[in-house]
């Protein structure tokens, strides 16, 4: 589901900040002055270990049109315009955005109008109706920043519901981009094994015939009828796994099953996008990525939280007044009016050790989002570290698999006419079959793994979000 946030903030980049060879992440920068945060220290290399410092130029915000797949980039976008778990994450971002405007109105008073009109009843009542109007007002001051940090922290939750959204919007069309292209792979794999069951219903027919004119023993035919039979097992199978395959990309596009199975039956090359290379460094990298920052986010609101609960230990103000009139006749009800002012203070004395609680409470959960952001941070740098590894392992694979293809085709060609020619066994021409049919599934394998870790490298630099949907408007900002 592609949202618009337009209420999301670019604030969180205060946290990762510096250049050098040591990126120093501290909280403290970012937090209000009347709270201690906890202090994290990360080391953050300032160069890649799998990659060149050269970065890359290509777009990653839709990376799946680089695959030069039109129905891989039609279910990419579908996904997102429909999947029903984004649509829950889009709502659950609705409500924060809601919770803030419920934080916000705090700073401003409320007012209460009330009105009435009676009449006594009885023997002795006057005849006539009474009526009276009144407005209450309250407001409670800031002055400890008890609502400031509730806006405080409202704000940063609207942050972390944003960045949850563009964060399952990346994991979704790296999902779907990626089981389209196992799915490209188990159609090429199907298609090879009932071309290569084709192949061997001739080695079968060329065994009987032989085995017919007495030139070879019928261990040659059991021998073809085994290696066909086992052919033919393996077709099943890939249908299976094709059906469930399509299954899992209808689910994901917000679909019944059927029409992408029928899409998919259209044998197509599986896609060769363009090999990434020198990256840009890790902190900018981090920057984009909204796993990251959202994890950030919720630090922000953790940290926030802990000032709300410290503010409980100071003085309250809060302001009441109201004004009204009463009379017995609608033309004088605004003769008379009266109207009172009260300020109060409260002051916890005791309360047996729940406000010191609750403050301990937040620090612990402070204490645990700064863990699951730095944990974050070093699942990011994993990602890209090990993506880069498994695209530069799949390339080669793939020219290694070529050769292997092209030497085992080689292999069949000749010993099937040596076997025919009768120069060499039936047990030649079944291992020289063997070789080529797993040399082709290790190729088609092979591509797809290239094209997975594509998908998976701009996953891990932050690529299928577009970070300038991501701004915080000048009206929702706290005043």
């Amino acid at each position: 589901m592609r949202v618009s946030l337009g209420s999301i903030s670019n604030m969180t980049g205060c946290l990762l900040k510096g250049s050098g060879p040591l990126l120093v992440l501290l909280v403290a920068g970012c937090a209000r002055p009347d709270v201690t945060p906890p202090q994290a220290t990360i080391v953050v290399p300032q160069h890649w270990a799998e990659s060149g410092a050269t970065p890359t130029s290509l777009d990653l915000t839709e990376y799946w049109q680089l695959l030069d797949d039109p129905l891989i980039t039609h279910l990419v976008e579908t996904a997102l315009a429909n999947n029903r778990d984004l649509a829950q994450s889009a709502a659950r971002l609705d409500q924060s955005r809601s919770q803030l405007v419920q934080a916000r109105s705090s700073l401003l008073p409320s007012l209460n109008a009330s009105g009435r009109g009676n009449r006594d009843l009885g023997d002795n009542a006057p005849d006539s109706f009474g009526f009276s109007l009144g407005v209450d007002a309250s407001w409670e001051a800031d002055i400890f920043g008890q609502i400031g940090g509730n806006i405080s922290a409202a704000e940063a939750d609207l942050l972390t519901a944003g960045y949850s959204l563009a964060d399952l919007q990346r994991l979704i069309a790296g999902q779907v981009a990626i089981s389209a292209i196992n799915a490209r792979a188990i159609a090429q794999q199907l298609e090879i094994a009932r071309s290569t069951l084709d192949n061997q219903e001739d080695n079968l027919r060329i065994a009987r015939w032989r085995n017919q004119a007495g030139l070879v023993s019928s261990l040659d035919v059991e021998q073809a009828r085994a290696q066909r039979a086992q052919t033919a097992a393996s077709i099943p199978a890939l249908e299976s796994s094709l059906v469930a395959t399509a299954n899992s990309l209808s689910t994901l596009i917000g679909e019944p099953p059927g029409r992408v199975l029928f899409e998919l039956a259209e044998l197509r090359p599986i896609p060769n996008p363009t090999a990434l290379a020198g990256f840009e460094a890790p902190a900018d990298v981090l920057r984009r990525r909204p796993d990251v920052r959202g994890a950030e986010a919720n630090l922000l609101s953790a940290t926030a939280s802990i000032g709300v609960a410290r503010a409980q230990l100071y003085p309250l103000l809060r302001l009441s007044g109201n004004i009204g009139s009463s009379s017995l006749g609608i033309s004088n009800l605004f003769d008379v009016m009266a109207s009172s002012v009260v300020a109060s203070v409260s002051q916890l004395i005791f309360d047996g050790g729940r406000t010191q609680a609750q403050i301990d409470s937040a620090e612990a959960g402070a204490r645990g989002a700064l863990a699951a952001w730095e944990q974050a941070i070093l699942g990011s740098l994993e990602d890209v570290e090990s993506a880069a590894v498994d695209q530069s392992s799949a390339i080669q694979r793939v020219a290694l698999n070529v050769e292997a293809v092209d030497a085992a085709s080689n292999s069949v060609l000749l010993a099937r006419s040596q076997y025919q020619a009768g120069l060499s066994d039936f047990q030649t021409l079944l291992s020289a079959e063997s070789q080529l049919l797993s040399a082709r599934n290790q190729l088609v394998s092979a591509q797809a793994d290239r094209a997975s870790a594509f998908v998976r490298l701009t996953q891990a630099l932050g690529g299928g979000w577009n970070a300038r949907e991501f701004s915080l408007p000048s009206e929702d900002r706290t005043p």
